[in-house]
């Protein structure tokens, strides 16, 4: 028995070490690949094969940032759009559970309103862009509003498809033992769709982003979305460059803690 307890242990062992093996070649692969893509891309702007005017290159996009940087003015949109996008997140969030936890709770709410809601999700949110300049004038308060209605819809529909895969035996069960809808909610629902709120998170952080952005382009008189658009405007493709390279980063720093809390939370 001892034996082959050892056995198992020093295979568990190999088994780990291949696991961490395998984790840092695809580390190295990812970081190798992007590499490969950025000396490309500067390689191609710097023999001309593509107008850099067009394409713009790495060291023009990161020059464009230490400029903005400089003056002070990259920090100064950057917060803008941020504060922006996880307010408007953290609004649609809370309300699209909120919304999704009342539609489970009442069927007959939910037979009712699940039409609505499947037509504002397909309802392009842009169209709506002059009216949010009725109702909130030109400021942030617009931005958040389009980030809001961007998200609210897909982590209602997303928390409410989790809620109601809930098991229904033993749903039946718990309803057996004499349990209330609150005691079911609270102790068999909520924790089964935790895996479906982490997948909402994801889901949500992207589309925070596109609210704010695409609420930017529409009112907005500072962000990064400003830039974008400022920069198209007088042809600084390299400045456009810059603030998408900058978005990018922030969309991975915003999702990087979800991730971080599926790995925590959600057992596989």
């Amino acid at each position: 028995m001892k034996r082959e307890r050892k056995a198992a242990s020093a295979e568990h062992k190999k088994y780990l070490k291949r696991l961490r093996r395998e984790n840092g070649l695809v580390q190295i692969l990812r970081f190798g690949l992007l590499l490969a893509l950025l000396g490309v891309w500067e390689l191609v702007a710097a023999m001309q094969w593509v107008d850099p005017f067009i394409i713009s290159s790495p060291s023009r996009i990161a020059r464009t940032i230490a400029e903005l940087a400089a003056d002070g003015s990259l920090f100064y949109h950057i917060g803008t759009t941020l504060w922006e996008t996880l307010a408007g997140f953290a609004i649609a969030v809370v309300l699209g559970t909120a919304i999704a936890l009342a539609l489970w709770w009442s069927e007959r709410a939910r037979r009712v309103l699940e039409p609505y809601i499947v037509v504002l999700n397909s309802l392009p949110k842009i169209a709506l862009g002059p009216v949010l300049i009725v109702w909130f004038g030109t400021g942030s308060a617009a931005i958040v509003f389009m980030t809001v209605l961007v998200g609210i819809i897909v982590a209602t529909l997303n928390m409410l498809s989790g809620f109601l895969a809930t098991d229904k035996n033993k749903i039946l069960l718990l309803e057996s033992m004499g349990a209330s809808k609150w005691q079911i909610l609270t102790k068999l629902v909520l924790p089964s769709a935790l895996p479906d709120f982490i997948s909402m998170l994801k889901v949500c952080v992207g589309m925070a982003w596109i609210g704010s952005i695409m609420g930017e382009y529409i009112v907005s008189k500072a962000g990064l979305g400003y830039l974008i658009v400022y920069g198209g405007q007088v042809f600084r493709l390299d400045l456009v460059m810059a603030a998408t390279v900058i978005l990018c980063i922030l969309a991975a720093g915003m999702y990087a803690p979800v991730a971080l809390a599926e790995r925590i939370l959600v057992k596989k």
